[in-house]
C-alpha cells in the first residue's frame, strides 16, 4: 500500500515553483485552444443531476467543470486551495460562487449564515491525491457534511498516484461515507486498477 504524503503535494509544488499554478492554468487553456474535450466529467455530473441542482466543485481549479455545469443551469459553487486558480475561475465564470479554501477544513454558508448543502459534489482531476495523509479523512468529512440528504459525492483519481484505492475506501468509511458504485472512467467503464471513479453517499 502506498504511503501517504506528509504534506499537501499541491502546496509543495507551488513552493518549489511559484509559477506552477499559472502554468497549470495555461496548459488547460491550451487544451481548449487545441479543440480537446475537457468536459467529460462535467457531462457525467450533468446526467446525474436534476435540472437546477446544487452542485459543489471540490478542488475546482480553473473552474472547467463547475463553470460548464453552471452554464447548463445548475446552482454551482467551487472551492480550491490555490488563489491563482480561483482567480482564473472567477474571470472565466463570474456567475459561479468560487472561494479559496482547503478541502480539509472548508465550510460554505448561505448569505444568512446557514450551512450550505449540495445535491451533488464532484472532485475530479486527481484532487484527492494531492492531499497530505493528515488531510484525507478530514477532507472527506467536510465533503460529507456538505451533502444534502440523499446527496452524492463523485470522486475520480488515477491509480499509482500515492492514494491506494483500498486506503481511500477505508478513509471514506471512517468519514461516514459508503461507496455505492465503482467505475474506471468518467464514461462508466467497469472497475479497473488504473483509475477509480466512485459514487458515494452518507452512511445512515
Amino acid at each position: 500500500m502506498s504511503s501517504a504524503p506528509k504534506e499537501n503535494l499541491w502546496l509543495a509544488a507551488v513552493r518549489a515553483n511559484p509559477d506552477h499554478a499559472k502554468n497549470y492554468a495555461a496548459r488547460w487553456r491550451g487544451f481548449v485552444d487545441e479543440g480537446r474535450d475537457i468536459y467529460g466529467e462535467a457531462r457525467l455530473i450533468d446526467a446525474m443531476a436534476d435540472r437546477g441542482s446544487r452542485i459543489l466543485d471540490a478542488g475546482c481549479g480553473t473552474g472547467r467543470i463547475g463553470g460548464w455545469l453552471s452554464e447548463r443551469g445548475h446552482e454551482v459553487a467551487g472551492v480550491d486551495l490555490d488563489p491563482d486558480l480561483v482567480a482564473v475561475a472567477q474571470e472565466d465564470y463570474p456567475q459561479v460562487d468560487w472561494s479559496v479554501g482547503n478541502l480539509a477544513q472548508f465550510q460554505l454558508t448561505t448569505p444568512t449564515g446557514e450551512h450550505r448543502e449540495f445535491d451533488l459534489i464532484v472532485s475530479a482531476g486527481n484532487v484527492l491525491t494531492f492531499l497530505s495523509g493528515d488531510e484525507r479523512v478530514p477532507a472527506l468529512k467536510c465533503l460529507r457534511e456538505h451533502l444534502a440528504p440523499n446527496g452524492r459525492l463523485i470522486v475520480g483519481f488515477g491509480g499509482g498516484r500515492g492514494y491506494d484505492f483500498a486506503a481511500f475506501e477505508s478513509d471514506a468509511a471512517t468519514a461516514g461515507l459508503a461507496i455505492d458504485q465503482r467505475f474506471s472512467s468518467w464514461q462508466l467503464h467497469a472497475p479497473a486498477a488504473d483509475f477509480l471513479v466512485a459514487v458515494l453517499s452518507q452512511v445512515t
